[in-house]
């Protein structure tokens, strides 16, 4: 009896997840997930993500009110919308009831966590928990107080000014909201290659991109038709240019894009553990949890634009509750982009290539167009 009801299971998980496998389907995309946490401060988790997590098998019965969470020694029996489980058969009261919104369905995480021997560790930078089970362990964004709807905004732009000792600046930011359903982002190359150059816009506009901000330094004054890009980019999980020995920042997201920055010499080691979906390094850093924090020549700049001077600036941050800014500017010393930053309301933040390679695109138009073409870029699609 026992094996029929895990072969019922695991054809209907076949069948569960069978649309994203369909040609041409909208999940063709992977969702993305994150542990939601609701006004009352009770956690839930996305069930999809749980099977195969630790070889775990969840999944909902066919009458999709049913939810079953089997590992090697327990099993979970859960009802949308009622407070009762079974535990190995054995009725238990709930308090926090599992429940299905935008096409997911979450399970209480105390719960699933307490009766599977799933470790728990609650990160504050960036915001996300990290699950554990045998040595094994997954990390995932945590979306506070209400859940993102598909059709609300994704990606917003604005003007700013913003006042900085006795200077002010005008800037233009795009804000992308990196949990929502429809977000998506990606290190692009010009041309698709190492050495290339392009226009932003047409970068953006060839990738269906709604926004896109210029990425790494690369030799631009080069007399050559090759011009080598510096740092680390990484692509769909994808090594696109190596930087061994590259002490500058890196931002890098995983596919739930959960974003973070990271030193230039810790990001082999990150790469290596498999986490990390996409990169572009550039630098020097501007905030570390919320506050300025320089320290330009540690990380190996020399160049006296960076160093002292001012002049066209492009950089991007990160919010405590998963926001990336992009940002541009001009006439600003790299002291004073970190000012600008922080007012922006980053909590997180990083420079990027500068002067002519400076742009912002957002909607079909540039905010800020670049004077020169560039190597590569960040660009955000929603879809």
């Amino acid at each position: 009896m026992k094996k029929i009801l895990t072969l019922v299971l695991t054809l209907f998980l076949m069948l569960y997840t069978l649309p994203s496998l369909l040609p041409g389907a909208a999940a063709a995309v992977a969702p993305k997930n994150a542990v939601y946490v609701d006004k009352g401060n009770h956690s839930f988790i996305p069930l999809r993500f749980l099977n195969g997590l630790f070889d775990l098998r969840a999944g909902l019965t066919a009458d999709a009110k049913s939810i079953e969470i089997a590992g090697d020694k327990n099993t979970l029996l859960l009802t949308l919308g009622q407070a009762s489980a079974s535990v190995n058969g054995k009725a238990v009261p709930i308090s926090d009831l599992p429940f299905s919104e935008n096409g997911t369905t979450y399970v209480p995480l105390s719960l699933v966590s307490t009766t599977l021997g799933i470790g728990l560790e609650w990160n504050k930078e960036p915001a996300s928990v990290t699950l554990t089970l045998g040595g094994a362990e997954a990390t995932l964004p945590v979306l506070n107080g209400t859940l993102l709807k598909a059709g609300s905004s994704a990606v917003t732009s604005a003007t700013h000014t913003y006042k900085v000792g006795s200077r002010s600046f005008s800037v233009q930011t795009v804000t992308v909201s990196l949990l929502h359903p429809s977000v998506r982002l990606d290190a692009v190359l010009a041309g698709n290659t190492v050495g290339k150059t392009e226009a932003l816009g047409s970068i953006a506009k060839r990738s269906g991109a709604v926004a896109a901000i210029n990425g790494t330094f690369f030799d631009a004054y080069t007399e050559g038709a090759y011009k080598a890009p510096y740092g680390y980019i990484i692509s769909g999980g994808k090594m696109l240019k190596n930087s061994p020995g590259d002490r500058r920042t890196v931002f890098a997201y995983d596919r739930n894009l959960l974003a973070e920055l990271i030193p230039g010499s810790q990001f082999s080691a990150r790469f290596q553990s498999g986490t990390v979906e996409g990169a572009l390094q550039a630098g020097p850093r501007l905030l570390v949890n919320g506050s300025v924090s320089l320290n330009v020549a540690a990380e190996g700049f020399k160049d006296p634009k960076i160093l002292t001077g001012g002049g066209a600036r492009s950089a991007l941050g990160l919010t405590r509750d998963h926001k990336l800014i992009l940002l541009t500017t001009g006439g600003a010393t790299i002291p004073q982009l970190a000012q600008i930053m922080k007012q922006a309301g980053a909590y997180q933040a990083m420079n990027l290539d500068g002067g002519a390679s400076s742009g912002l695109y957002y909607n079909g138009k540039y905010l800020t167009t670049p004077g020169r073409l560039i190597s590569n870029a960040l660009v955000v699609s929603t879809r």
